[in-house]
């Protein structure tokens, strides 16, 4: 996004630039994160309101161009040209745009009121994916034929920019930018308070619980962007390359984290159950609904290993457990030696 207004600038530059400035948000204050992601939240809010709203004016006054109608559609081909085969192999792709909708239950520990605001938060994913994503798409692609559409960038800015809204373009690459940086600010936050809770409970290394006087997990933050700056290293060595692995590496996690997240849940309600206590809140359709995400979740894993590109990604998922697994067995282990 940043080669949109300088070409010139590698990426990697702007990686590492936006990498310190969100590490140094983290670690001031959890105030100062809730601000920003405020602040980022309501750029992107009014944005592609704003976007939907113009999109609309321009197909409603004939200045979006001879090809803007909403005929667009349906008249290419209609919905799935290329055949319900295209929307499959997408999958992957759309799981990494959903990933971190999970960290709304991490936040709960942190929040006012969780048994009221998490559902509600939780329930307004719908409504909001119904708005910002499917609306959006609507209007876009009544705006500019799909199968015109070049490839490279974002697809909102490249439509205006074909349109000849230049100004509008350049708004929207600024906004698309902040929500990619909203996107690992909020993930910073999620990953070092996963290792922050793992160390209290024992499962991660005792140093990730050092917590500052501002209650900020610092060595959790700076374990977590250590890891997160081979990304950039990454970007150096492979420019070309470092975006498709890094998503296809991201796409694993997202799979491994969903499922597992629904095996817990399957697990903690069949010993609910046995126990004969109720849960504070229901579960639609259950053990059901359970059920279907882990074998989407596995439907995933096969489109990942058909594309060439996220095949390693898939191939690296075993590993990853097995070497988790086995540090748990020698963490169990040393534990009952010590006892014994």
């Amino acid at each position: 996004y940043v080669q949109y207004w300088w070409p010139e600038i590698p990426t990697w530059i702007s990686a590492l630039g936006f990498f310190a400035l969100i590490n140094a948000i983290n670690l001031l204050h959890v105030k100062v994160f809730g601000e920003t992601e405020f602040l980022f939240s309501m750029i992107k809010i009014l944005a592609i309101i704003g976007m939907i709203g113009y999109g609309a004016w321009l197909l409603a006054s004939g200045h979006g161009g001879a090809h803007a109608s909403i005929s667009n559609l349906w008249a290419l081909g209609g919905f799935f040209p290329n055949g319900i085969s295209g929307l499959i192999m997408a999958m992957a792709i759309i799981m990494f745009s959903f990933g971190g909708i999970e960290l709304v239950g991490i936040a709960a520990a942190e929040t006012k009121n969780p048994t009221t605001t998490i559902p509600k938060a939780v329930n307004q994913i719908v409504y909001r994916v119904l708005l910002f994503y499917v609306l959006t798409i609507i209007v876009l692609l009544s705006l500019f034929p799909w199968n015109q559409i070049a490839e490279g960038g974002s697809p909102f800015v490249l439509i205006f920019d074909s349109l000849g809204s230049q100004g509008v373009a350049t708004v929207l690459n600024f906004v698309v930018l902040t929500a990619a940086i909203s996107v690992y600010n909020g993930t910073s936050y999620g990953t070092s308070r996963m290792l922050l809770g793992l160390a209290e409970q024992g499962n991660a290394p005792q140093f990730l619980k050092k917590i500052n006087q501002r209650g900020i997990p610092y060595a959790a933050i700076l374990c977590s962007a250590l890891v997160t700056l081979l990304c950039v290293v990454l970007n150096y060595i492979f420019p070309e390359k470092a975006f498709k692995l890094l998503m296809s590496l991201v796409v694993s996690a997202i799979v491994i984290n969903w499922m597992m997240l629904a095996l817990t849940h399957l697990k903690f309600k069949q010993r609910m159950l046995a126990l004969k206590k109720s849960t504070l809140f229901p579960t639609l359709v259950y053990p059901i609904s359970n059920y279907i995400c882990i074998a989407f979740m596995l439907g995933i894993l096969v489109v990942m290993w058909l594309t060439p590109d996220m095949r390693i990604a898939v191939m690296l998922i075993p590993l990853w457990i097995g070497c988790l697994t086995l540090t748990y067995w020698f963490k169990q282990r040393s534990k009952m030696q010590k006892i014994q």
